[in-house]
């Protein structure tokens, strides 16, 4: 009797928490037809706010600083137009929502904590999705909560996390400014960061390292289903740049930038150095892209790169089952590892690329990689160099001229019949199972579908689809 008592308790208590939460509509209609029409200074948990789109675009910015909870988290929803068109919310002149006041307004469009009004400690359980997020950077400037006119500085964000924990940002293409997504570690407080099934392209500043498509630093974050584009014009950073403890990127296509994975230290945060999560980073299942023109031959960087070596990751990476394709007409390296103490254990790659076998090389110089199952080009080396670290073949490496993709030039990177890669993998290493299984590929674009193994697992991003399209293998089935 007790027990059903407590289930009744807790019953009501989740009721009575949805009949309090809001919905609120930002459209054509009155009461709520700006985005400044939302009090946002008082969203409760299980609030919505849906922005419903509209030809011209919405210029207005805001900070939530709200809690939510698991059950019921606070969200904010981009509603299509008719022909499927996501809100437009533009930094360009935009004006920041009346009710709020926050510090660093030239940081973000979208703000998530770091206010005075409202003065949450720290918003949790914030979901914002399906909504077109741009042009957060000089020269555009925009009106701050005083009134006056400000430019954005140049590591602006469409979506700036300066603090929060179990945020998700997912469905959203985000362009256009100095980072898409910049996440701030905040002493280890940020926390629970997924970015999930987004656009993210366009952004960076032109002749600057230091702006990137998404720049993070927190303790537990994902990366899954995202379409990683190029970076603006002339725009010198890296698509993916990452300083987390507990990091993970997978199922994701990422294309072009300074490095498409550039994983470094932690340099602002002892609290993310010290983490137990802080040595082990889990890269699978993503698809690499290197154009001819981008600017760093390397592919992925871990390690550090703040001169503090001490700081440096000093840990594991695990790089299993992605398609590596490189169409550079010179030199291409798959990894630099920063120092001897970085470890990688690369398995079940593809490592392709369009120039001679010769131009493509495993590691940069230092650092230990203990590769096997993988397939690689005929007449790769070990390294560009005399390598001061330890390459460790460990067996089972294919290499040949071609690897039996469908269709190269129109980048589908699934396997014809008979091609070397089917059942030509091994199985994950036990020690990254459960959490890290390999279920998962990435659908063209911004979605995953289950992945189905028949036999023994396939090198690369995808598995073989037998004599059925792999198209027939729902994508939303996944989980």
């Amino acid at each position: 009797m007790k027990s059903c008592v407590q289930c009744l308790c807790a019953f009501g208590l989740l009721w009575a928490g949805s009949l309090l939460a809001t919905d609120y509509h930002v459209d054509a209609n009155p009461p709520i037809q700006n985005i400044g029409d939302v009090p946002w200074a008082g969203l409760q948990a299980g609030d919505r706010v849906y922005i419903h789109w509209r030809a011209a675009p919405y210029l207005e910015k805001w900070v939530i600083n709200a809690v939510g909870t698991e059950q019921n988290p606070i969200q904010v929803i981009g509603v299509n137009g008719p022909q499927g068109q996501q809100p437009v919310i533009s930094g360009n002149g935009a004006t920041t929502v009346p009710g709020v006041n926050f510090w660093n307004e030239p940081r973000g469009l979208i703000k998530i904590g770091g206010s005075n009004t409202p003065d949450n400690d720290i918003p949790q359980h914030i979901i914002i999705e399906n909504l077109d997020l741009r042009s957060a950077r000089p020269p555009f400037q925009f009106t701050n909560d005083g009134g006056g006119t400000e430019t954005y500085s140049n590591n602006a964000a469409s979506v700036y996390v300066e603090i929060g924990q179990h945020i998700t940002i997912r469905n959203n293409t985000i362009r256009d400014s100095g980072n898409g997504i910049f996440v701030g570690a905040n002493g280890g407080q940020t926390q629970d960061i997924l970015i999930q099934n987004n656009h993210i392209y366009d952004n960076g500043i032109e002749g600057r390292f230091f702006e990137h498509n998404t720049y993070t630093a927190a303790i537990g974050i994902i990366y899954e289903g995202n379409r990683f584009g190029p970076l603006r014009t002339n725009a010198l950073g890296n698509n993916l740049k990452d300083r987390s403890a507990g990091l993970v990127v997978r199922y994701n296509w990422i294309e072009d930038g300074n490095r498409q994975l550039d994983l470094v230290d932690a340099e602002d945060s002892s609290v993310l150095v010290n983490h137990p999560s802080y040595q082990t980073t889990h890269v699978y299942g993503n698809v690499l892209i290197e154009s001819e023109g981008q600017g760093n031959s390397q592919i992925v960087h871990y390690g550090g790169d703040s001169g503090t070596i001490s700081d440096y990751r000093k840990g594991n990476l695990y790089f299993y089952n992605n398609t590596i394709i490189s169409t550079r007409s010179g030199n291409t390296t798959l990894m630099r590892l920063s120092t001897n103490d970085e470890t990688a254990h690369v398995f079940n790659n593809v490592y392709y690329g369009t120039a001679n076998g010769s131009s493509q090389a495993l590691v940069d110089g230092n650092g230990v990689m203990n590769y096997q199952h993988n397939w690689l080009k005929s007449g790769y080396s070990d390294c560009h160099c005399t390598p001061s670290g330890f390459v460790n073949d460990l067996g089972n490496n294919l290499t040949d001229t071609e690897p039996g993709f469908v269709n190269l030039a129109g980048q589908d990177f699934t396997m014809q019949s008979g091609g070397d890669l089917i059942d030509q993998g091994m199985a994950i290493l036990p020690g990254l199972l459960p959490d890290h299984a390999l279920v998962g590929e990435y659908v063209k674009h911004q979605s995953i579908r289950s992945r189905v193994v028949s036999g023994d697992l396939d090198i690369g991003a995808y598995e073989y689809c037998g004599d059925l399209s792999c198209d027939l293998i729902f994508a939303d089935d996944f989980e």
